[in-house]
């Protein structure tokens, strides 16, 4: 059993929460965290390399953690997927590895498997609930059933500036990054990776696991709306 915990960051405040999800799904008996991050556009990436700021850092660090490519989404169980915000929606890197899906798409690979959502953002208002709900459209294209975070989830009900959804776990930055994630953020994390590995147990292997639909009736769609895909 295999639960995929995919992220992108920049500054470190999506990586440590994708850190938390992971402890989250690990403390589920019988279940393998795979972790992976976003490809980083090569153009970023030289950027980066030569710098000497803080993103520099952050990526001296998680540079060595493996890119996630098509098949990990394919062998995966259940998902989890962090992304910061850009404009109220995911990054660039996340989508364009997103609409890398297509051919999982076509098979029906990812339906049945459960899936959540969590993202970072510099302030209160910048994307906190935007962000997780515009993640969750291509993976409902996908088949996939949405896990969210119950307001049974302690911490969840607040009015201080800090992270949690019922979309998703989420945190703020702080407008120049200043900020990290509070311990409540990180608590819900942990709470929301265990819930996807626990619902992906649940279902058990009812999912379809790669298995292509009837082999006519896809081949028919795939000709039928292979423009779609192309375009």
């Amino acid at each position: 059993m295999k639960i995929l915990i995919v992220y992108h960051s920049l500054y470190g405040h999506t990586l440590q929460l994708a850190r938390a999800v992971e402890e989250g799904v690990k403390s589920v008996s019988g279940v393998e965290a795979v972790f992976r991050r976003a490809p980083e556009f090569p153009h970023t990436e030289k950027e980066l390399e030569a710098g000497e700021g803080y993103a520099t850092k952050v990526w001296g660090e998680q540079k060595r953690v493996p890119v996630c490519t098509v098949e990990d989404f394919r062998q995966a169980d259940g998902l989890l997927m962090g992304s910061p915000t850009r404009f109220g929606n995911m990054t660039a890197q996340m989508k364009a590895l997103i609409d890398s899906l297509a051919s999982l798409w076509l098979s029906g690979a990812m339906e049945g498997k459960p899936a959540g959502v969590f993202t970072s953002t510099a302030s209160t208002h910048g994307g906190q609930e935007t962000t997780c709900v515009t993640m969750m459209i291509p993976l409902i294209h996908l088949g996939m059933l949405i896990v969210g975070v119950p307001y049974s989830t302690e911490g969840m009900i607040h009015t201080e500036a800090r992270g949690g959804t019922p979309y998703g776990a989420s945190s703020i930055a702080g407008p120049k990054g200043e900020l990290a994630p509070t311990a409540e953020d990180l608590a819900i994390c942990r709470v929301q990776g265990k819930r996807v590995a626990e619902l992906a147990k649940k279902i058990g292997g009812q999912s379809n696991h790669g298995i292509p639909l009837d082999l006519r009736s896809t081949r028919r769609f795939h000709r039928r709306h292979a423009h779609n895909v192309a375009r």
